[in-house]
């Protein structure tokens, strides 16, 4: 291919379909190296485009590794969201298997969203625990709206701080799950499931 075929090929993508391309890559290098060791050249180079026009997209690495993180955490959010009127623990298997489902399928992501922790810079770590935040106010939105367990929700203060342990635990487990512990996805699941419900059953 000459290179203004390439170059051809490289304008047919849309604005969305460039700015996808360049998360999923930036998704794959953040999940394998920290922060500060991806290069926005890194990017670029394996993209196929100028380093100019990635900043087109992204004027900075902070808010490239923002979107990435932002991207990662909308994913989640509307894969985990409940069914209202529908009791949490009727719908918690179904809705942990769609999520470990997307772990799967998007494991550089899900990776990469969850070193946005680690990373020197707080602008990013404030990024990644807003979007934690979101996750556990979908939770206890879910909770509060259950038939079963609505009201005592709104009467358990401490409830709250269970739901955060077990984000915080659910992700620990995924990420061992990614680094090749012995444990099929059922067995996830469950395990997960088990431990969300033993925190809210009052």
């Amino acid at each position: 291919m000459t290179g203004k075929q390439g170059e051809g090929a490289r304008r047919r993508l849309s604005t969305g379909e460039r700015r996808e391309q360049l998360l999923s890559v930036g998704a794959r290098l953040f999940s394998e190296s920290p922060y500060d060791d991806v290069w926005i050249e890194q990017v670029a180079e394996i993209a196929g485009v100028s380093r100019g026009l990635l900043y087109h997209y992204f004027p900075t690495k902070r808010d490239f590794f923002a979107a990435v993180v932002e991207r990662e955490s909308g994913r989640m959010l509307r894969m985990t969201a409940a069914v209202p009127g529908v009791p949490v623990r009727e719908q918690l298997g179904a809705g942990l298997d769609t999520f470990l489902g997307y772990v799967q399928e998007h494991a550089h992501g899900f990776r990469a969203f969850h070193r946005a922790d680690a990373a020197g810079d707080q602008a990013v770590r404030q990024v990644y625990r807003r979007a934690l935040a979101a996750q556990e106010r979908q939770i206890m939105q879910a909770l509060a709206a259950d038939p079963e367990l609505g009201r005592s929700a709104e009467d358990r203060p401490e409830l709250r701080v269970a739901v955060r342990g077990w984000l915080a635990f659910t992700t620990a487990v995924c990420l061992e799950w990614l680094r090749g512990a012995d444990l099929t996805r059922e067995q996830v699941r469950d395990l997960c499931a088990r431990a969300l419900l033993g925190a809210i059953t009052p």
